[in-house]
This record gives C-alpha cells, structure tokens and sequence, in this order.
C-alpha cells in the first residue's frame, strides 16, 4: 500500500462481480488497477466501467506492484488455486463465498495467510446487516426467553441456470450446501454458536441428475434444533426466502435472503416491549390482546410467566434489498480494509469464519450423499 491507496485487482467478474466492484471502490482509498482471468461479456464490460486493463496473464497480475488486494469472484472450485497463487505472491485475498472446496483446503489458505501476515476473507457480509445484531442481542438478551427452533427457507430461482451450468455440477461448485448455503451457517453460528450436524438430505429433479433441493438440521447448544432447507426451482418473481426463530415466549421471521424485513408475534410485559422497541427502532406495534390482574399470569414450559400484552412487531417494511445489500458490501470492505490499516483492529468476519460455515456445509454435503441422492 502506498500513502495509504490501496490498490484491488479482480480474478474473474460476472454481473455480480461488478455489482460488489462498484461498492468496494467507493470505500476511502481503495481503488480498481486491474482485472485478470476472464473474457466474459460483463468482465469486459466492468472493465470498460473503471477504466482498466483485462489480462489472461495471472502471474504478470499477481506481480503487479501496485495491487495490495485480489478479489477473487470466479467459481467455487477455482477459489483455492487462485488464493494460493495471490498469497504466494504476497497478496491480500478477499473470496467470493466460499472459501474453498473443502476444509483442508481452508486450512492450507489461513496458515499461508496467518504465516506472511496477510489478509484472507469471505466475502459472508450478512454479518453487518444490523438486523444480524439486532437478533444477535435479542438472543443474547433473552428478550423472549431462550431459543427452542429455528428455519431457514430458501425458495430460490433456477431461471439463470441452465443444466449446463456449473452451479449444478458438485465438482466444480461443491453443490448447494457449500456453494449458497454457507451464509446462513455463518448467520445461526453468530447467533446461537457452533452447531452439529443431525441430519441432511438431498434430492434430484425428477428425470434429470440435477440436484435442486437440499435439506439439512443443525442442532445448537444443548436443543434448539435449527432447519436449512434451499431448493433452486422456482421462476425469478418467486424467489424468496424466510428465515425463523421460536421463542419460548414468542417468534420472529426475518424475511428475503439479504434480510430487509422483521416481524415477532411475542406475548411480553411492560420491559420486554420497552427492549423490542430499543432494538428494532420506528418499529410498528400492534396489540392483538391485553391482560390485567390475574389474567396476567401464565405459565409455559413449567416456568411462571407475567404478561401485560400480546404484540406483532413489524419493521423494514418499504425496505429495498438492492441499497441494502450495497452498505453491506461498502461495510463489509471497510472492515478488512480498516485491519490493513491498524492490525488491532477487531474485524466482524475474519478467516474463521469462512472456514468453520464451510465445515458445516462440507459435513451436510457428505451426509446427504451418504444417505442416497432421493429422485
């Protein structure tokens, strides 16, 4: 880095490649000098964007003097190659998730990384959503008592993917599990801690060897029995996914896969719903029943309970996901790049993390295999 501009460079940039390109670069400092590796339409087409050289030489890229940090945006199983070869070359990484095809190999990119003191990161920028830490202090809050269950739902579409695709082919993008399913690993482990395994499944379009759905449970701590399922089927005007926490006193259901909406139906008393209102401020609160006196005792999984109302809480209605998930990838960036800057810097999504949600999403992979392809 030179009077601190930090150069980035991109290995690999389809349409979503520029999307994040454009939010990367608006962060203080960080610039686009290069591309490298690819001749698709929209590569081209962000490298007429900024202004840049696009060059089929990855060695002569990786040595350019003027590039601190690679962006890797290509398909799972390049991931590991190509970050090896930008932190052989002294390079900070930053990963398209995830972050390689398998934990070993995970493991090998962290401990070059750790030994020459260079960054390495997926890009998991879920985790700066601040609806991520509003449920993060919900749960740590016990606002509405512990977590019994959790779901996510994933009904996304397949209308961009032809059967050709790689997306579709387990060798090269590591299937649904690992190639998609890794982020929300990473949000249920930030918010209820390391999980295990229980149980996985996938299945098979019927008539082809597509596999377009997968189903997996993870258990956290000592019961709170957590549900993933993604299943790419759907025509693009249906895409949508929920994501579900139950309460002992209540649920919330956040709502798109860059989560812009919450609503939490809870049966509270006077604090609790002075606490909501503190995490999900401008929320909208309806009651739906009040209770005085006597009425106000209840009871539920043996425990005594004093209630003053039933609510729904809603917010983020009107919220587009698009601006959202830019300030994601501003923040995301601005983040690691502040590490760069000062090495005492406490960043929100380090190596670990890319490392320990593939590890989730390599055992479910290998189970659900194991258990038999359901066509």
């Amino acid at each position: 880095m030179d009077d601190d501009r930090i150069g980035l460079g991109v290995i690999g940039c389809g349409g979503f490649g520029l999307f994040a390109l454009q939010q990367f670069t608006q962060v203080p400092g960080v610039g686009l000098v290069g591309m490298a590796a690819t001749h698709r339409p929209a590569s081209l087409a962000a490298a007429s964007r900024f202004g840049v050289e696009n060059t089929d030489d990855l060695g002569a890229f990786l040595g350019r003097g003027d590039l601190d940090v690679v962006y890797i945006a290509t398909p799972p199983f390049l991931h590991h190659d190509q970050a090896l070869a930008a932190l052989e070359a002294g390079k900070h990484v930053i990963v398209e998730k995830p972050l390689a095809m398998t934990v070993g190999q995970a493991d090998e990119l962290i401990a070059v990384a750790r030994s020459r003191d260079l960054l390495l990161v997926t890009n998991l920028m879920q985790r700066y959503n601040p609806l991520f830490d509003a449920v993060r202090r919900l749960v740590e809050g016990r606002v509405l008592g512990e977590v019994l269950r959790g779901s996510f739902e994933n009904y996304a579409s397949d209308e961009n993917l032809p059967e050709g695709h790689w997306f579709w082919d387990r060798t090269r993008s590591g299937g649904i599990f690992v190639e998609h399913g890794v982020h929300f690993f990473d949000l249920f482990e930030g918010w209820l801690g390391a999980g295990r395994l229980e149980s996985a499944q996938v299945g098979v379009r019927p008539g082809t060897a597509i596999e377009e759905h997968v189903h997996c449970t993870v258990r956290y701590g000592d019961s709170a029995l957590v549900d993933f399922y993604h299943g790419f089927h759907q025509v693009g005007r249906m895409d949508r996914q929920e994501l579900r926490l139950v309460f002992e006193r209540g649920d919330l259901t956040l709502y798109d896969w860059v989560p812009t909406r919450v609503r939490i139906r809870a049966l509270v008393d006077e604090r609790q719903t002075r606490d909501l209102c503190g995490l999900f401020p401008g929320a909208r609160i309806d009651v739906d029943a009040s209770f005085g006196g006597k009425d106000r005792e209840c009871r539920g999984r043996g425990k005594a309970i004093d209630a003053s109302q039933v609510i729904e809480l809603a917010s983020g209605d009107g919220q587009s996901k698009s601006p959202l998930y830019c300030r994601l990838l501003r923040a995301m960036m601005g983040d690691q790049v502040a590490w760069l800057r000062d090495r005492t810097h406490r960043r929100v999504v380090t190596e670990s993390n890319g490392r320990e949600s593939l590890a989730v999403a390599c055992e479910a992979d290998a189970m659900a295999h194991q258990n038999g392809v359901h066509r």
